[in-house]
């Protein structure tokens, strides 16, 4: 079932779209901010949105930003504003697509289609090893690798962000589901998906809290510190010399893939 995040500030509209498209049996997650839209999106990873620019709080151009930091999910604009400069900077700040108010549920459902096509399967979506693990970003799984797909360099040295203490931790290796998975918490996967999504590239403390927390806590350092130590626990062999989350001290953050590995595998 196809995942939709609507996000718009006007009650008639969210409850229309939301009618019309768990009829057409899609999945439907509403959001009236863009404040909002960016933590539903974070707890449930859209497979498509449909997005106003016109928002209380952040404007559409920066929700689109902010999902654009770690999700590739299409994003078709739903807005009242026809001017062509609204259009071309909606498109060039990552939008895939731009339909007018009044629309015609029609089109809209259309370019709905044609937006998920263009988007591919979701099984396109790498998988990505991490030693003995498989992140497999398209199922939202990490799972054990195959005993004789194993091989890797032993740990590099970094420091860590110390140590953990928090509620969904779920113990010193973290816990395995009963399939044999390794357990992450929406936040946690959230956070790992960003990460990842950006290879070998320096990501900013202020950047994963706002794309993963929202605009509101671009201040929670703490906060971060706390989720990449819970990370490591359960993904690192040795959480206190991580291998592949690595911390840019007074920076933020980065996932530092391994040369030799096959993230298609």
């Amino acid at each position: 079932m196809t995942r939709v995040l609507v996000v718009d500030d006007e009650p008639q509209i969210l409850r229309a779209l939301r009618i019309n498209l768990r009829v057409r049996q899609y999945e439907v997650f509403t959001a009236a901010t863009g404040a909002e839209a960016l933590a539903v999106a974070g707890h449930h990873p859209p497979d498509l949105v449909i997005l106003d620019l016109g928002l209380p709080d952040l404007s559409g151009i920066e929700v689109i930003q902010g999902l654009r930091g770690w999700t590739t999910a299409p994003i078709v604009v739903l807005s009242g504003r026809a001017d062509s400069a609204d259009k071309v900077e909606a498109l060039d700040a990552g939008a895939d697509d731009y339909v007018t108010k009044p629309f015609s549920m029609d089109e809209l459902l259309a370019r709905m289609r044609a937006a998920v096509r263009r988007a591919g399967a979701p099984d396109e979506q790498p998988r990505i090893r991490l030693g003995h693990l498989v992140v497999d970003l398209a199922a939202k799984r990490v799972e054990h690798a195959a005993p004789a797909a194993l091989s890797r360099t032993g740990p590099d040295a970094g420091p860590d962000a110390g140590p953990d203490t928090g509620p969904d931790a779920g113990g010193a290796d973290g816990p395995d589901s009963p399939d044999g998975d390794i357990r992450l918490t929406p936040t946690e996967w959230h956070l790992l998906e960003v990460l990842l999504r950006h290879p070998g590239k320096l990501m900013s403390q202020q950047q994963l809290l706002t794309e993963v927390w929202g605009s509101g806590y671009a201040s929670a350092t703490g906060n971060l510190r706390l989720y990449m130590a819970q990370l490591r626990r359960k993904l690192e062999p040795d959480p206190a010399r991580p291998h592949w989350l690595i911390t840019e001290p007074g920076m933020g953050y980065r996932y530092q893939p391994d040369p030799d590995d096959d993230p298609g595998r």
